[in-house]
């Protein structure tokens, strides 16, 4: 059973980390192993993905507009031929392809995500390797295009995308944000991009895990701890959502990188001394 502070804490490390683009799932681990607690547990890595519907709960109240109106201009394309030339119409299809897509991925490789692929080299491993690519998508990218240049293949190519970011440590936003850059999408328009793909996929995943885990959870870290971390997730969300988009609009994202790759050689050195075992 989880202690309530260490629900806090791990609510905290969601919060501050699942819209950045540094891997929610893959300090979740570490923080998680420094607790003591085996990752590869079917409950702890429920209550891994449960907890994310506090952040996806902060997404939801900071776009909401954003979301009536996408939703709105899709609904109205559907009864309306006239109106499927609206960008709303098209990045409503844009997101409901790269759910799909993420989710086709997500359920054909579940066991391999929720067993080998937790391993903290394999966390070092992507923390970095895609560090790079967030340098290399940030330097390249053109961003010449903005969210009414959205279209279904774009949906489809960056669902592909976030599905590659299943793997702990590559980091969900990351993926999309640095996949839109190369795909000539301005930095602010793939960072918005990532949390309307974001916000479906991992309720999604939440509430699967819930749902089908809900004994483990109970068994294990308990549903007390469950919902304080749920709690605690959405505060902290809500201001880092604030953050990061004020943050992008003027920055890039060598900051990131710079982090990814000095915490990837931080746990690595721990891995290296022994201090923590990667599974």
């Amino acid at each position: 059973m989880l202690q309530w502070w260490q629900s806090i804490i791990l609510g905290i490390v969601e919060g501050v980390t699942e819209f950045l683009p540094i891997s929610s799932t893959g300090h979740l681990n570490v923080v998680q192993k420094l607790m003591g607690l085996p990752i590869d547990d079917p409950g702890v890595t429920a209550y891994t993905a449960v907890i994310q519907v506090g952040a996806m709960a902060a997404a939801i109240v900071y776009f909401w507009k954003d979301i009536v109106r996408i939703a709105t201009g899709w609904l109205g394309g559907l009864r309306d031929a006239s109106r499927r030339k609206n960008p709303d119409f098209q990045m409503g299809w844009a997101v409901i392809a790269g759910v799909f897509v993420t989710a086709v991925v997500a359920l054909a490789f579940k066991k391999q995500i929720e067993g080998p692929l937790r391993n903290l080299w394999v966390i070092v491993a992507a923390l970095i390797v895609w560090g790079l690519v967030m340098l290399v998508a940030d330097k390249l990218g053109k961003q010449t295009r903005g969210e009414d240049s959205i279209t279904i293949k774009d949906g489809l190519l960056l669902g592909l995308i976030q599905a590659i970011a299943l793997i702990p440590g590559i980091s969900r936003s990351g993926a999309t944000i640095s996949g839109g850059l190369l795909m000539g999408i301005d930095r602010v328009t793939a960072t918005r991009m990532s949390f309307f793909l974001g916000i479906p996929t991992l309720l999604a995943a939440g509430g699967f895990e819930a749902v089908t885990q809900a004994k483990n959870i109970s068994a294990g870290v308990g549903w007390g701890a469950t919902v304080v971390g749920i709690l605690v997730s959405f505060v902290v969300a809500y201001a880092s959502i604030a953050w990061l988009l004020k943050f992008v609009a003027s920055n890039n994202f060598t900051a990131f990188v710079v982090y990814r790759i000095l915490v990837g050689l931080a746990i690595a050195a721990l891995l290296w001394q022994g201090t923590i075992l990667a599974v």
